[in-house]
């Protein structure tokens, strides 16, 4: 039967990947994704899904009454960042009301974890890289996505075992990438990675915003899931920690862009725009230049440490596609 396990966001890239580890490894597993942009084809037949929306407190009860977790993998959240101008106060209910919501079922039904998945848009825009976890966030980040983020974390702080609530632990993702990735067909705002494999499958250009010379530490979907079984797990955890999930290494767009064209690293970027092997698009509101994890802490407190080379991932994607 092993543990029972309540997946948020369960349909969705990162909840359903952790679903399917969880159900491989004998828990008893159930989703919670209102499928707003959930996707069926991700559903696992040994882990029903609950059609519900986080920021619905009294729809949320009646699935924790029912199921008594002991462990919640929290991934449901409305996702990046440009939308999130444009809709801040839905942000602010799914991401943090709703993890205020889960938190107080969790209280109430005597969960024993909550593993929230966190981001590293929670840094804002900073000056000194890597980024560790101990770096003062002397204002919000630069959009409502970011914001109402930081606020989860802030959440599983003070709603915690400090409050006598459940333990807790907040895993700041860091540009995750990996099969399940959105693509050009789930919007304009989907993951670089997604986007460029995409693009290269329908014979299009890449598209590079603004100039391509930003850097992202991309980490491995299969990385990310380990972490959470390590952080559900874990007897260093449980205090409503901060930890870093990245590879603790970057690339910069131009470099991705090289990789998925399967074009030499040295090849000149006004070679690949003349060729229309890539466009060009303006800049966006609310991006970073650069995002740099260190990862000192996910090695001392969880020992996790990636496994995939970003080229590996990149060649194991374009396998899949047969790009």
């Amino acid at each position: 039967m092993g543990t029972k396990i309540i997946v948020t966001g369960g349909r969705g890239f990162i909840g359903s990947t952790i679903v399917d580890a969880c159900v491989r490894r004998g828990d008893t597993v159930i989703s919670v994704d209102d499928m707003s942009s959930g996707k069926e084809e991700y559903a696992n037949s040994q882990a029903p899904n609950h059609r519900v929306d986080i920021s619905d407190s009294a729809a949320l009860e009646k699935v924790f009454a029912a199921f008594k977790p002991e462990i919640i993998f929290h991934c449901a959240a409305l996702a990046r960042i440009q939308p999130s101008f444009e809709r801040p106060d839905r942000y602010f209910d799914v991401n943090a009301t709703g993890t205020k919501n889960i938190l107080l079922c969790a209280k109430k039904h005597g969960v024993r974890r909550v593993v929230y998945s966190a981001s590293s848009s929670a840094y804002g825009d900073q000056v000194v890289y890597p980024l560790t976890e101990k770096l003062p966030l002397t204002s919000q980040a630069m959009h409502p996505y970011g914001s109402t983020k930081r606020m989860g974390e802030m959440l599983m702080r003070d709603m915690g075992t400090a409050t006598h609530g459940p333990q807790t632990v907040c895993l700041r993702y860091f540009n995750v990438f990996g099969p399940r990735q959105t693509t050009t067909a789930d919007g304009p705002y989907a993951t670089v990675i997604g986007i460029f494999l995409d693009q290269l499958r329908q014979k299009k250009p890449l598209t590079i915003v603004p100039d391509g010379n930003q850097r992202r530490d991309f980490t491995w979907i299969g990385d990310v899931v380990h972490a959470n079984l390590l952080a559900g797990a874990s007897k260093n955890v449980g205090q409503g920690e901060i930890i870093n999930i990245g590879a603790g290494e970057n690339h910069s767009i131009w470099d991705v862009a090289r990789l998925v064209l399967g074009v030499p690293k040295e090849t000149p970027t006004d070679e690949l725009v003349r060729t229309h092997k890539c466009a060009m698009l303006p800049p966006r509101k609310g991006e970073v230049f650069q995002t740099l994890a260190d990862r000192t802490l996910a090695k001392k407190l969880l020992d996790w440490e990636p496994a995939m080379r970003f080229t590996d991932g990149i060649a194991e994607l374009k396998s899949l596609m047969r790009l």
